[in-house]
C-alpha cells in the first residue's frame, strides 16, 4: 500500500494524492510511504522516482546495518526500528530529496503513524522541509528504544534486590535472557549513533546545518541510550561473575569438608582394616581389653585431626 502526503505552497495538507500530482508547481514538498508495498508497487522506486540501482537493491535486501548513502540527486538512509515484543530490529528506508521523502518499510510500523501524527497536530513541522521532516521520523524511531532499554533494566534491577545477592540458577537463566536481549539492543543502538554522527556531520546532505540542534538531540538521545545497554550489560557480567564466585567458593567448602572427613577416617579405616585381617596369630585378640583399647585409641586419634583441623581453621 501507498500512502501519499503532500504541503502546498499555500501550508495545506493533502493526502493519498495521485503520484502524478506530486510533481504539480503548487506542491512544496511531499512525503511518500510505502507501506508493505507489493512487488508493482515496489518497482516504482525505479519506475516513477529513478531512485539509484544500489539504494533500491538495499530495500529489497532485509536487514542492512544502519546507514547513510549519497547519491547525484538524493541520499538514502537504512533506519532501525525495534520489535517491543522480540526486541528484533525492522528496517525502514528513507529517500530524501531537495522536496521530498520517501520511506519503504516490508512491515506495519508503528512510527510512521506517529510520524503522521506529528506532522499533523502543528502547521510549523511543515514549514521547515523534508530535512526537518526526516528529523521527526528518526526522532519517533529513537524514541521508541527508551521503552524497550528502561524495561530491561527494571527487570535487572527487581532481580537483584529480591534476591539480596542469592543468585539461584532460575535467577541467572533470567539474567542471561536479560544479557541476550540487551546485546539485541546494542546490535541496533550502536550503528544508529554512528549514522546520527555522520548526519551531523555531513557536508552533502543541504538543511542538515540549519536543524544541526535537532539532529544532535537525537545523537544525546542515542548516546545515552547506548551508556545505559553498556551499564546494564556491565551488571549482567558482574552477577554473572558473583554467581561463578559464590558456586565455586561452595564447591571449595564442599571439597574441604568432604577432604576432612576423609581424612580422619583413613587411620580409622587402617586399624580397622588390620584387624580384619584373618591372621590365627593376632596376640591382641586373646587380650579381654583388646576390642576396648581399640576403640578408645580410634576414638582419640578421630577426636585429635578434628581439634587439629579445627585449630588450623579448616572449619572457618
Amino acid at each position: 500500500m501507498i500512502h501519499t502526503f503532500a504541503v502546498t505552497h499555500q501550508s495545506a495538507i493533502e493526502q493519498d494524492l495521485e503520484l502524478e500530482r506530486l510533481h504539480s508547481p503548487e506542491i512544496r514538498w511531499y512525503w511518500v510511504d510505502f507501506d508493505c508495498p507489493t512487488s508493482e508497487e515496489a518497482a516504482l522506486l525505479d519506475t516513477f522516482f529513478h531512485f539509484h540501482p544500489l539504494a533500491i537493491e538495499d530495500c529489497m535486501q532485509f536487514l542492512q546495518r544502519p546507514k547513510l548513502d549519497h547519491y547525484e540527486d538524493h541520499h538514502f538512509f537504512v533506519l532501525h526500528t525495534i520489535n517491543p515484543v522480540t526486541l528484533d530490529s525492522d528496517e525502514v528506508d528513507l529517500f530524501l530529496g531537495r522536496n521530498y521523502i520517501v520511506t519503504y518499510h516490508s512491515k506495519p510500523q508503528s512510527e510512521l503513524e506517529d510520524f503522521r501524527g506529528k506532522l499533523l497536530s502543528d502547521p510549523k513541522y511543515l514549514e521547515n522541509g523534508p530535512v526537518y521532516a526526516s528529523h521527526l521520523l528518526i526522532d519517533k524511531i529513537v524514541d521508541q528504544y527508551f521503552p524497550s532499554v528502561y524495561h530491561l533494566e527494571d527487570s535487572l534491577n527487581e532481580l537483584e534486590d529480591s534476591s539480596r545477592g542469592v543468585w539461584s540458577e532460575k535467577v541467572m537463566d533470567r539474567v542471561f535472557e536479560i544479557r541476550s536481549d540487551l546485546l539485541k539492543l546494542r546490535k541496533t543502538i550502536f550503528p544508529m549513533r554512528d549514522l546520527l554522527y555522520r548526519i551531523i556531520y555531513s557536508e552533502k546532505i543541504e538543511g542538515v546545518k540549519q536543524h544541526a540542534a535537532y539532529f544532535q538531540d537525537i545523537h544525546d538521545h542515542l548516546l545515552k541510550l547506548s551508556d545505559m545497554v553498556e551499564a546494564n550489560r556491565d551488571l549482567t557480567s558482574d552477577i554473572r561473575d558473583s554467581f561463578i564466585s559464590i558456586n565455586s567458593y561452595r564447591m571449595n567448602t564442599i571439597m574441604k569438608t568432604l577432604t576432612v572427613i576423609t581424612t580422619i577416617f583413613m587411620p580409622l579405616t587402617f586399624i580397622a582394616g588390620i584387624y580384619g585381617m584373618n591372621f590365627r596369630y593376632m596376640p591382641e585378640l586373646e587380650w579381654s581389653f583388646g576390642y576396648f583399647v581399640v576403640l578408645f585409641i580410634m576414638f582419640s586419634i578421630g577426636l585429635g585431626m578434628f581439634w587439629w583441623f579445627k585449630v588450623k581453621g579448616w572449619f572457618k
